[in-house]
């Protein structure tokens, strides 16, 4: 299931790069006509394939690459958009601080066929994967988690799997005869009651001769979803999952890298450390900083540090959450809040060892105690380091509520499973989609 997904990127990502290097020839034979040659094509071709490095990873930042906003629409032609628009800065820097270079007059016309070009290429894309290489699909057990399933796979078909039928408990027995007649090439296992029951793991062991996959919901909300669904988590889950002593190396080379990286971003901040000092003063009264406490690993206390983008007595009558309007944030604050430079004081945090670049969040006390006794599990996100930014950031909207908390957490525990240091770099290469989302 995971390989047919990766297959469908790594089409996709390829279809890119032809499709660069194919604008680039249109390019040069609506420049130079009757006039183009290979000589012509190579001089242009070094200095455009060193540009295209930075182009794809523009294009990865934009999440160009991830199958669940790939629907050919408004929203994400606006993405597109952007995405070439983003590109075509970055052209003229590229051309224009390398003056001997001459291909940069050929930038605009090359970005505007681009663009074209890849809305073309993912709607095709759409259609043949779509009608072709499909993955025939059967769920067994019928609950609220295989419903939201159920909904991906009828209206995702991108993914590559057609959805033959929900199995119900009570036709399990005819279970081998119906993954004949259907040609099925995947179960998902729908609930955890069932894969406890020796009675069903006799049925699919008798189907393993139809050299059918078997997956559990676990599995399948962590490959589509790319989160872990707690209600159906049982101890032998974590047991297999979470056995952290095998992360010792990680966690090692993690701490000399966000060493490094938080004392370069620091100190690249620094000049906007004055300007954002000037405007915190004369906007409000009180401190330039803010401290408050969240709990980190092992549930050690710390003080976070921020930016002040609150009134002096905001929180008066105790901790509450941030509203989507709030009216205790300045005006200064706003700003700070929507481009997240207020966080940038947390880099001390993290050179001082308080959390991570990359982890869960790390959450006030009086929330954490709250979220405890609402949340299966929700005391295991502490037993990494908390984030500056994390998985969770980047898949789902700012939480303000136990239900946001809740979602959250499945994908912190995803991030607590999967965390490797590409993981990482793909979570700080995402980050910079939060200075153009709006909360």
């Amino acid at each position: 299931m995971l390989n047919r997904l990766s297959f469908r990127k790594i089409i996709l990502f390829l279809g890119d790069i032809i499709l660069l290097y194919l604008s680039l020839i249109i390019t040069l034979f609506l420049r130079f006509g009757q006039n183009f040659s290979l000589e012509n094509f190579v001089k242009h071709v070094i200095p455009f394939s060193f540009l295209y490095l930075f182009w794809l990873f523009i294009f990865f930042v934009f999440d160009l690459y991830e199958l669940d906003l790939l629907k050919i629409g408004v929203s994400f032609t606006i993405r597109i958009l952007l995405a070439v628009s983003a590109c075509f800065i970055v052209g003229i820097i590229f051309f224009y601080a390398l003056p001997t270079i001459q291909p940069k007059t050929n930038l605009l016309i090359l970005t505007i066929i681009l663009a074209g070009g890849l809305l073309l290429w993912r709607r095709n894309f759409l259609k043949l994967f779509s009608s072709f290489f499909k993955n025939r699909l059967a769920v067994i057990g019928l609950t609220e988690e295989t419903d939201e399933l159920v909904f991906a796979f009828k209206n995702q078909p991108y993914l590559g799997y057609t959805l033959i039928e929900v199995i119900a408990e009570e036709n399990l027995f005819n279970l081998p005869q119906t993954i004949k007649d259907s040609k099925l090439n995947t179960l998902v296992v729908g609930t955890k009651k069932l894969t406890s029951e020796k009675e069903l793991r006799k049925t699919l062991y008798n189907c393993l001769k139809y050299r059918i996959n078997i997956i559990d919901i676990a599995q399948a909300y962590e490959i589509i979803f790319q989160k872990i669904p707690i209600k159906n988590l049982d101890y032998l889950w974590f047991l297999e999952n979470l056995q952290e002593g095998k992360k010792e190396l990680f966690d090692k080379i993690k701490r000399i890298a966000d060493i490094i990286l938080a004392s370069f971003f620091l100190l690249a901040s620094l000049p906007f450390w004055l300007i954002i000092t000037f405007l915190i003063k004369i906007d409000s009264r009180g401190p330039v900083f803010y401290k408050q406490k969240r709990v980190g690993k092992d549930k050690k206390v710390f003080w976070l540090l921020k930016f002040r983008s609150m009134q002096k007595e905001a929180e008066k009558d105790g901790p509450v959450w941030a509203e989507k309007k709030d009216p205790r944030v300045t005006r200064v604050g706003k700003i700070l809040r929507k481009l997240h430079l207020d966080e940038l004081p947390q880099m001390i945090n993290i050179i001082k060892g308080d959390i991570s670049l990359v982890g869960p969040r790390p959450e006030r006390p009086i929330f954490v105690k709250r979220l405890e006794e609402q949340i299966p599990h929700y005391h295991l996100r502490h037993l990494i380091k908390p984030g500056f930014t994390g998985w969770a950031q980047i898949k789902f909207k700012y939480g303000r509520t136990v239900a946001d908390s809740y979602d959250k957490f499945q994908y912190d525990l995803y991030y607590i499973k999967n965390r490797s240091l590409m993981l990482d770099l793909i979570i700080l290469a995402k980050t910079s989609q939060l200075f153009f989302k709006r909360d």
